[in-house]
C-alpha cells in the first residue's frame, strides 16, 4: 500500500483537500483480494503481533475467540424471508442474521490467525446455510437491515475464498449477494444519514467480492453526497451540504433534519444531537468505505480524511464527557454511547499519516480492546490497532 507523503498528510489536516471534487474514486482496473476491510498485509501484521503474544492485539484476539460468535458448536439460524420493523418490531431473523454474519467473519479472522481449519470450515457453514435459504428482506427496516449483514458477509467472504480456497458454493453465496442484498440498497436512502452510510459500506464490499465495477461505482457516487451532508465543516458555510434528493432546500428544513441542532460547528453529524450511537454508525461506514479503497488502490484519504478526523474528533471530545455540555450544543443534552468505532478512522489518520488526534487517541486506547456492536462492527482494535499496513 502506497503511503501519503508528508505534503499531503499536512494538507488534509489543514482541510484544504477536503473538496468532494478534489479526486476521482472509481472502481479499481483490478480489484485486490482479499480486499474487504482488511488486507492480507494488515492480516499478516495481526498474526504475526498475536504469535508474538503482543499487546493490545492478543487481547483483542482472545476476546474475540471467548465470544460467542467464534462458538464453533453454533447453529446457523437462516431465514427465507428476514422480517425487521422499526425498532426491531418484528424481529424476524433479523438478529439471527446480523450475528450469523458477524460470526462467518469472526471465524474466518480466527482462521487466518490460527490456520485451524475448523474456523474456516464454521465459517463456510455459515455463509452457505444463508446462501441456501434466504429470498428476501420485508418491513421497514429491510434496508439498514440489508447494509448491516450485507456489510459483513463480503469480509468473511473475501478471507475464505481468497485465502482459505476451499469453498465449493462460493458462487451461490456470490448469487445470493447479487440478487438478495444488492437490490435492496442500490438506490441508498433519504432517511438518517447513517443507514445510506451503511449501504455504501455494503453495496463497496459486495462489488469488490463480486469483481462488479457497476456495483462498486454506485457505491462511491452515494458516499460521494452523502458524507458532506453527514459531517459539518466551517467551509462547507452556513448551513451543512444537503442531498439533493431530500429537498432539504430551506435553514429550517435543515435544522429539522439535524435534530433541531440550529449552531453547526466542525466535526458536528447529522445525528450528534439524536444520540452518538446511531452517529457512530454513520462514522464507522465512513471509515471503512475509505480503507476499503485504500486497499482496492484507490486513495480517498484527500477527499474524505479531514471530515473523519473532525467527526471523530467531535464526537470523541464529549464522549469522554469531561466538561459540560454547553446550552446550543443539542440543548445541553448529549446521549453518549458512541461504540466501539473509532479504530479505523483513528489508525489511518494516525498511525499512517501521523496526524495527531488528542480526543480520539485518549478515547480509543482507555476502551481497548474494541469488540462488536452486534450490527455490524467487530474486532477492530484486533485489525487496525497501530497497523501501519
Amino acid at each position: 500500500m502506497r503511503k501519503l507523503s508528508l505534503v499531503l498528510a499536512a494538507a488534509l489536516l489543514a482541510g484544504t483537500l477536503s473538496s468532494p471534487s478534489a479526486q476521482a474514486a472509481d472502481a479499481p482496473a483490478t480489484f485486490t483480494h482479499p480486499g474487504v476491510g482488511v488486507s492480507q498485509a494488515q492480516l499478516d501484521f495481526v498474526r504475526t503481533k498475536v504469535q508474538a503474544g503482543a499487546q493490545p492485539w492478543t487481547d483483542a484476539f482472545n476476546q474475540a475467540k471467548s465470544s460467542s460468535y467464534a462458538s464453533l458448536s453454533r447453529t446457523p439460524k437462516p431465514r427465507a424471508i428476514v422480517e425487521c420493523g422499526p425498532y426491531s418490531n418484528p424481529n424476524y431473523g433479523c438478529t439471527d442474521e446480523r450475528e450469523d454474519a458477524i460470526a462467518a467473519y469472526t471465524d474466518a479472522l480466527l482462521w487466518y490467525l490460527t490456520r485451524d481449519d475448523r474456523y474456516a470450515q464454521k465459517s463456510i457453514q455459515l455463509m452457505d446455510a444463508w446462501s441456501a435459504t434466504i429470498q428476501d428482506h420485508t418491513n421497514s427496516n429491510a434496508p439498514l437491515q440489508t447494509a448491516w449483514a450485507g456489510s459483513s458477509w463480503p469480509k468473511a467472504a473475501e478471507i475464505i475464498k481468497y485465502e482459505y480456497g476451499n469453498w465449493p458454493n462460493a458462487g451461490r453465496f456470490a448469487t445470493m449477494l447479487r440478487n438478495v442484498y444488492v437490490p435492496k440498497i442500490i438506490n441508498g436512502s433519504n432517511s438518517n444519514g447513517n443507514w445510506e452510510l451503511s449501504m455504501t459500506e455494503a453495496l463497496q464490499g459486495i462489488g469488490v467480492f463480486l469483481e462488479d465495477k457497476a456495483i462498486y461505482d454506485k457505491a462511491i457516487a452515494l458516499y460521494r453526497l452523502r458524507v458532506p451532508a453527514y459531517v459539518y465543516l466551517e467551509s462547507d458555510g452556513a448551513l451543512p451540504k444537503t442531498v439533493p434528493s431530500q429537498n432539504l432546500n430551506t435553514r429550517d428544513k435543515i435544522v429539522s433534519y439535524w435534530q433541531g441542532q440550529g449552531t453547526f460547528v466542525t466535526g458536528l453529524t447529522q445525528e450528534t444531537c439524536r444520540d452518538f450511537t446511531h452517529t457512530g454508525y454513520g462514522i464507522s461506514s465512513i471509515s471503512h468505505v475509505l480503507e476499503t479503497a485504500r486497499i482496492q488502490g484507490v486513495d480517498m484519504y484527500p477527499e474524505f480524511g479531514e471530515r473523519l478526523r473532525q467527526a471523530l474528533g467531535f464526537q470523541s471530545k464529549w464522549e469522554r464527557n469531561l466538561e459540560p455540555v454547553p446550552s446550543w450544543l443539542c440543548k445541553g443534552t448529549l446521549n453518549r454511547g458512541l461504540g466501539p468505532i473509532t479504530e479505523v478512522g483513528y489508525n489511518a489518520l494516525h498511525t499512517r499519516l501521523g496526524i495527531a488526534m488528542t480526543n480520539t487517541q485518549a478515547l480509543t486506547e482507555s476502551r481497548r480492546p474494541a469488540g462488536s456492536n452486534n450490527l455490524f462492527v467487530a474486532w477492530e482494535t484486533l485489525t487496525h490497532a497501530e497497523n501501519p499496513s
